[in-house]
C-alpha cells in the first residue's frame, strides 16, 4: 500500500515518514472511536456504523505499519503517541459536538427560585419547578431536559441568579417530547439522522 515510501531515503522513511503515518492514522482512529462510542450510547446506529467503517480502516493502517516496522522503536512510540493524542483530541471533539440530551436538576439554596425560573423560561428553557424541603429548610427543585449544547448557557444563568444553587447533570438516552418541542432547537441535528 505504501510502495511510494520505498523510493525515499531509508533512514528518513523508517525514522520519520512511517512513524508519522502511524501517528496520524492512530490519532484519527481513536478520535473516530470516541465519537462512535458517544453515538452508540445515544442510539445513533447509522452514524455509528458509518464512523466504524472509517475507524477500522485507519486502525488497520496504523497496526499494519507498526507490525511491519516493529523493530523500529519510533513506530512503537508513534503508535502509542497517536493513541494518547487521539484520546485527548477525541475528548475535545466530543465536548465540541455535545451530542445528546441531558437532564439538569437544580436545587436552590439560600434564595427563592422565582427569578432563576423566570430567567430560564425567558430563554425558552422548559422548566419544571417543585417545592421541597432540604437540610437547611425550604428549597425549590428545578428540572429541565436540554440539548448538551445548551448546558454552558444554562449553568451561566444559574450562577448569575443563584450562585449557591446545587445542580446535577445526567445523560439521557431517550427523550419523549411533544411534537412542537421535538421540532425546536432542543434536539440537535444528530436526532434527525434517519439511518437506523
Amino acid at each position: 500500500m505504501f510502495e511510494v515510501f520505498e523510493t525515499l531515503d531509508p533512514e528518513i522513511r523508517d525514522w520519520v515518514v512511517i512513524p508519522l503515518v502511524i501517528f496520524i492514522a492512530r490519532i484519527f482512529d481513536v478520535m473516530l472511536s470516541t465519537v462512535r462510542i458517544i453515538l452508540v450510547v445515544n442510539d445513533k446506529r447509522g452514524a455509528a456504523s458509518i464512523l466504524s467503517f472509517f475507524e477500522i480502516i485507519l486502525w488497520l493502517i496504523a497496526v499494519g505499519q507498526t507490525l511491519q516496522h516493529l523493530s523500529n522503536v519510533m513506530s512503537c512510540i508513534a503508535f502509542a503517541g497517536g493513541f494518547a493524542m487521539g484520546t485527548f483530541l477525541g475528548m475535545k471533539l466530543e465536548r465540541y459536538l455535545a451530542i445528546g440530551q441531558v437532564m439538569i436538576r437544580i436545587v436552590t439554596v439560600q434564595k427563592d427560585a422565582y427569578e432563576l425560573t423566570q430567567a430560564l423560561r425567558a430563554k425558552n428553557y422548559k422548566i419544571t419547578s417543585i417545592d421541597a424541603e432540604g437540610a437547611t429548610g425550604k428549597v425549590n427543585i428545578l428540572y429541565s431536559a436540554i440539548n448538551r449544547k445548551q448546558l454552558k448557557p444554562i449553568v451561566e444563568t444559574i450562577k448569575q441568579f443563584n450562585p449557591n444553587a446545587f445542580y446535577t447533570i445526567e445523560n439521557l438516552k431517550y427523550l419523549n417530547q411533544p411534537e412542537e418541542i421535538t421540532n425546536s432547537a432542543l434536539i440537535n441535528f444528530w436526532k434527525n439522522i434517519k439511518l437506523k
